[in-house]
């Protein structure tokens, strides 16, 4: 029990950018921290039922283009290596690169294409509830 305290202590301090960038041999560096997606979009409010935490890894090979589809659950990505550019229907684009985060968009449909000539390695983090799909793809036509 009091190993649980005192973790659950070491992440309440290393939560905060303050304290944390003040304890000797530990930096923090803000990713990302946004109420908008990627193209200004609101993000929505939070569900009230019981909440659900997902983090996948992803890897996209070079030329690989994902299919259409959107995400109806808040999520965020961090690209570890290569590059994505993310497509709308609508004909938005925006481009990521290794080091960057993304809050991605929520409900609307679009896919992302490795254009570049290294596999692209990201994290992405979905804040959805207990058994909700957080991909869904869109119907081929």
């Amino acid at each position: 029990m009091r190993n649980s305290v005192l973790g659950l202590l070491l992440i309440s301090l290393l939560s905060s950018t303050c304290i944390a960038q003040e304890l000797p041999g530990i930096q923090v560096e803000s990713l990302a921290k946004s109420s908008t997606t990627w193209d200004g979009s609101a993000l929505p409010s939070f569900p009230t039922s019981q909440p659900e935490i997902t983090v996948l890894k992803f890897l996209i090979e070079p030329g690989a283009k994902l299919p259409m589809h959107k995400h109806p659950v808040i999520n965020a990505a961090y690209m570890i290596k290569g590059e994505l550019t993310v497509k709308t229907e609508k004909g938005q684009t925006h481009h990521i690169e290794a080091g960057d985060a993304l809050v991605e968009l929520v409900d609307q449909w679009h896919f992302g294409h490795n254009q570049g000539t290294v596999p692209a390695e990201l994290v992405v983090f979905y804040a959805g509830t207990n058994g909700q799909k957080i991909t869904e793809l869109r119907e081929q036509q």
